[in-house]
């Protein structure tokens, strides 16, 4: 198989939260496989700073967009910029996110809110406006970054669980809908990596244990090691899958 299926060359990728973590290197990857990339943040100088940065590394055409894009008139004017600027959308990657740990009789409904907000409405709300693209286009990759945790369930993570578990099945739906467009929907399910979300549970021993315990690899997955994935759902490459679940997890799920 040619290598060439996995060139992104005048390709345009737009990814939400893209200013670190998984999002940074994601964003980053696309670059480097020949996109144009727009990132997005609440933060404007962390989004114009790192799509400055990839333009400088990879000599990619990059915009950096604030938005929150939980909010549907921001989310709107956001894909009119990227229109405005470059003319398509041939990539959407859902990204943002957030996690809250509570125990569900300490859940406020204020967090719960905030995390399906931010975990489940903003792909909605970003696959609904990009959609649109697309189907003119009559091309399109959406990614959903849903977990691991949207197929098995860890205590204190009922927002979050049911957040990622959602964002699965509305990948399937919107797979099936736009299956005749010659879009592609699906999920990237990445389990225990080494990122600023997991931070928290990395730093405690008791907590970290547990992890490492249950990864067959014995290890946090480091944050590159995620490239291969977003390449391959974002290209060509995979133009014959859609509606499923890709798990990058270091084998815990396959307990």
């Amino acid at each position: 198989m040619s290598l060439e299926l996995f060139k992104l060359d005048g390709r345009v990728a737009l990814i939400t939260g893209g200013t670190g973590g998984l999002g940074k290197v994601m964003a980053q990857a696309l670059a480097e496989a020949g996109a144009d990339v727009v990132v997005t943040s609440r933060n404007k100088e962390k989004a114009v700073a790192s799509a400055e940065a990839i333009a400088q590394s990879t000599g990619r055409r990059t915009l950096g967009i604030a938005v929150d894009v939980t909010v549907a008139e921001q989310v709107d004017a956001m894909v009119e910029s990227v229109i405005g600027e470059f003319g398509r959308i041939d990539i959407l990657i859902n990204n943002a996110g957030i996690n809250v740990r509570k125990p569900i009789e300490e859940f406020d409904e204020a967090s719960w809110d905030l995390v399906q907000n931010t975990n489940l409405k903003a792909p909605f709300l970003c696959s609904r406006a990009v959609g649109k693209v697309m189907k003119q286009q009559r091309y399109g990759r959406v990614i959903n970054m849903s977990s691991m945790l949207g197929s098995i369930a860890l205590p204190e993570r009922g927002a979050y669980c049911s957040s990622k578990g959602g964002l699965i099945q509305l990948t399937k739906v919107l797979a099936l809908e736009w299956a005749p467009y010659n879009i592609t929907v699906n999920a990237l399910c990445p389990g225990p990596f080494a990122t600023e979300l997991n931070q928290v549970v990395m730093n405690n021993p008791e907590a970290n244990k547990f992890f490492i315990d249950n990864i067959a690899l014995g290890r946090w997955g480091r944050q590159e090691e995620l490239i291969g994935a977003v390449v391959y759902m974002a290209s060509d490459a995979s133009s014959f899958m859609t509606g499923t679940s890709l798990v990058v997890d270091g084998g815990w799920t396959a307990r």
